[in-house]
């Protein structure tokens, strides 16, 4: 279903917030996909150190933004409302291509398990279609602490 979840509701479900919130709004949101968006800007801090004289975006922030609309699905769950969702692992991540300033990525999430408090979930980012990264991504529910 088509939706366009922005950056404040975004920030409703997940704690993150600059500079480490890392997806910008949601634009499509099933029972157990969703995608989101990350307009990558020359901007972003990362940028200064990885690498000055060519900006590329780190793997492992796609891998997060990936995370984070995974977080934005799983916490708007009955169940999880009000939860965290931390990393377990990460498995058979792939970088494809590099991820420049002036990119969108398009972040697809699939739930490919989901048992009590644990979900599995298939990422991949993609920019105007073509893949450039994906990965498998697990993660514990927990209560936050007060």
């Amino acid at each position: 279903m088509k939706v366009n979840i922005d950056i404040n509701e975004i920030k409703t479900y997940l704690p993150h917030r600059y500079p480490f919130l890392l997806v910008d709004k949601i634009v499509d949101i099933e029972e157990k996909k969703i995608t989101g968006v990350k307009n990558v800007t020359g901007n972003e801090p990362f940028f200064q150190g990885h690498f000055p004289n060519y900006p590329v975006m780190p793997g492992v922030l796609i891998i997060e933004a990936l995370a984070q609309t995974c977080g934005v699905l799983v916490l708007r769950m009955d169940e999880h409302r009000g939860k965290l969702a931390f990393f377990a692992s990460i498995n058979n991540a792939k970088f494809r291509k590099p991820v420049f300033p002036g990119d969108t990525l398009m972040l697809e999430i699939e739930i490919t398990k989901h048992k009590s408090k644990i979900v599995q979930a298939h990422g991949v980012a993609k920019i105007e279609g073509a893949l450039v990264a994906e990965a498998d991504l697990l993660f514990s529910v927990i209560e936050m602490k007060k």
